[in-house]
């Protein structure tokens, strides 16, 4: 993908090498610097460093908001955009969700944080559009392939640090390593007081927590009917209202909370008046019918699963989950674990399974079940849902976990339209 950029010596920029010629200069970044032979070879017009060309995109005319963590960086940084949306600021986002900016849709979904690059396009289109923050997810993957290079981020958030892509980190110590090593410098940073295996720089540290002492602590909440609190900031006690339920949202509203009042003017008082605007987001906890009581949550870890199941341990569940092929492996038998703890049944399917074969994904599911008599195997998806709302009680609540809102199931490379919600609202006959 070519830039244009203008005023410049060169017409356009790149990171393909392939894409190089005597009006495209080649941006060497962490991942590409290998083929910068090749892009000699293809005539680049000249080889620049990424952080030379930063300011270029108007990186230094925006606040950028970097948000990691195993579970909550898109609610965070959702609420973060909705709260700075509905307090008059201009801002733009970029996530699992894709890339919206003031309040309008500019890419579908892409990677969680995309290449050096398209992440530069983004921010230089958020600026042109007048806007005056940028929130961003920031993946563990992205911090090791040093995808946010050059990037000087007026505030970085740790949501938490749970058991996740130990296919490409290899050890929970070395996951944790990498998201830790995001806040190892002096940039303003808010963590999540309550996370035991967080590590930071304390020199600009701001932290939220609910247990804990902190910066931002919730004093006190409520659960019914949505969530309500009352933050305390030093001197400053502010009650909120919201419409996100279950506990561990209370930590992302309280992150995102924390977050506008450190990076705008605006007060506590007038940030917490507009947290009820913010609906939540698709896929994230959401009631696809209301009678019988079906939910669709994106949970596909183990940590992930026990947040959702105890948001609704009040109620009988019934449980339809497998685990993503080619993903980390240890965590299957732990979500197995944690489902056969809180759910009345459980219906073990295949999630996306891509190279490897569902059987034996679900088969490591159940190596972490000790009493099997209220499992069901169905590898067939939409049969495993449907079994579940033919087997459902009045009082019951059908949850299915793993992929929220996507729109497909990838078998090998190919990607098949099935959406867990569409399929609901189809065999309950309301479409």
């Amino acid at each position: 993908m070519k830039i244009e950029l203008p005023n410049q010596p060169y017409k356009y920029v790149t990171e393909n090498s392939a894409e190089c010629d005597k009006e495209t200069a080649f941006v060497k970044t962490s991942q590409n610097e290998k083929y910068v032979q090749s892009a000699i070879d293809h005539g680049a017009h000249s080889i620049i460093e990424v952080a030379d060309i930063a300011h270029l995109f108007g990186l230094d005319r925006i606040k950028i908001i970097g948000i990691t963590g195993t579970n909550g960086k898109t609610t965070t940084a959702s609420a973060i955009y909705s709260i700075l949306l509905d307090l008059g600021l201009k801002a733009a986002m970029q996530g699992t969700r894709g890339f919206f900016l003031n309040d309008k849709i500019g890419e579908g979904k892409t990677l969680t944080t995309p290449s050096v690059l398209n992440t530069y396009r983004h921010i230089y289109q958020a600026v042109r559009e007048g806007c005056e923050y940028f929130v961003m997810e920031v993946s563990s993957h992205a911090i090791v392939q040093k995808r946010v290079e050059g990037i000087d981020f007026a505030l970085k958030i740790l949501t938490n640090i749970t058991q996740d892509h130990l296919d490409f980190h290899k050890t929970l110590a070395e996951y944790t390593m990498v998201k830790n090593s995001f806040f190892a410098d002096e940039s303003k940073k808010l963590i999540n007081k309550d996370e035991a295996k967080a590590s930071f720089n304390i020199k600009n540290a701001y932290t939220y927590g609910i247990e804990n002492p902190a910066s931002y602590k919730l004093m006190a909440y409520s659960l019914n009917n949505g969530s309500s609190g009352i933050i305390q900031n030093f001197e400053k006690i502010v009650p909120f209202q919201a419409s996100l339920h279950g506990f561990f949202n209370l930590y992302n509203l309280l992150a995102a909370m924390a977050a506008v009042d450190l990076v705008s003017d605006k007060s506590l008082e007038e940030i917490a008046d507009v947290v009820e605007n913010f609906a939540g987001v698709s896929g994230r906890m959401e009631q696809v019918c209301q009678t019988p009581n079906v939910i669709v949550d994106f949970a596909h870890t183990p940590d992930g699963m026990a947040q959702v199941l105890n948001a609704l341990k009040e109620k009988e569940l019934l449980v339809v989950f497998g685990a993503g092929g080619d993903r980390d492996p240890l965590k299957r038998p732990l979500m197995g674990r944690v489902a056969s703890s809180l759910a009345k049944k459980i219906y073990i399917t295949s999630d996306n399974p891509r190279h490897e074969d569902p059987d034996q994904i679900i088969s490591e599911i159940l190596s972490g079940i000790e009493d099997k008599s209220n499992v069901v195997v169905e590898p067939n998806r939409r049969r495993a849902i449907e079994m579940a709302l033919e087997d459902q009680g009045e009082d019951e609540v059908v949850v299915i976990l793993g992929k929220g809102d996507e729109a497909y199931q990838i078998i090998y490379d190919e990607y098949f339209p099935f959406d867990d919600r569409e399929v609901v609202r189809e065999l309950l006959g309301l479409k």
